[in-house]
């Protein structure tokens, strides 16, 4: 049974729902999962100004040497201007030593986010996350075309071929729609499949 991880920031609760989406789906595709959230490196005062979600029933992951444990490893971030948000950025910084001894290469490695608008910067956001990942050695799994959701102009929706994601809005009143959580959730179990014909 492969191992899987998803490993996510999230400041408003919309990268939190998305994760637990693509954590549904690793399972359905037969992995072990874990869900960790990276650590808030935000001042609290800022925390608590910008009214950032801090109840996440996901804990926190401790030490950066545990990604080696996972066979695959899923990575979500809201978008900061069009790249990866420094929370995220910041537990990536610390891998080196991991890096140095490539302890994550051949592992499977996915990406997924989060913008306020159609065009915020999703598939930049997406690309700066998978930069960390393909540094690392990693197997990028993408969200394809197999998902119908990809398609279609019915209804305003995330997702791209580099990796599921949703639209909050410019006040994060918009939650992940249902079609961008079951996208989420076909990734998550194509991740979770890859891993297992590479490590099943």
């Amino acid at each position: 049974m492969a191992k899987v991880l998803v490993l996510y920031y999230s400041s408003y609760g919309h990268i939190e729902k998305m994760a637990e989406a693509i954590a549904e789906g690793a399972r359905a595709g037969g992995a072990e999962v874990d869900i960790r959230r990276v650590p808030e490196t935000a001042p609290p005062e800022v925390v608590k100004a910008a009214g950032f979600k801090t109840d996440s029933p996901h804990p926190v992951i401790e030490d950066v040497s545990a990604l080696a444990d996972y066979d695959a490893i899923v990575v979500g971030t809201g978008t900061r201007f069009g790249r990866i948000s420094s929370q995220m950025a910041a537990f990536w910084d610390q891998t080196g030593p991991l890096w140095a001894k490539g302890a994550l290469i051949g592992k499977v490695g996915a990406a997924f986010t989060s913008t306020a608008s159609q065009h915020g910067g999703q598939e930049t956001t997406l690309f700066s996350i998978l930069t960390n990942l393909l540094h690392h050695g990693l197997l990028v799994s993408g969200f394809d075309y197999g998902f119908a959701g990809l398609n279609g102009v019915e209804e305003v929706k995330g997702g791209t071929p580099y990796g599921a994601s949703t639209i909050a809005d410019a006040d994060g009143s918009r939650m992940p729609s249902e079609v961008e959580l079951a996208g989420a959730r076909y990734q998550g179990k194509r991740v979770a499949e890859t891993a297992a014909k590479l490590f099943g």
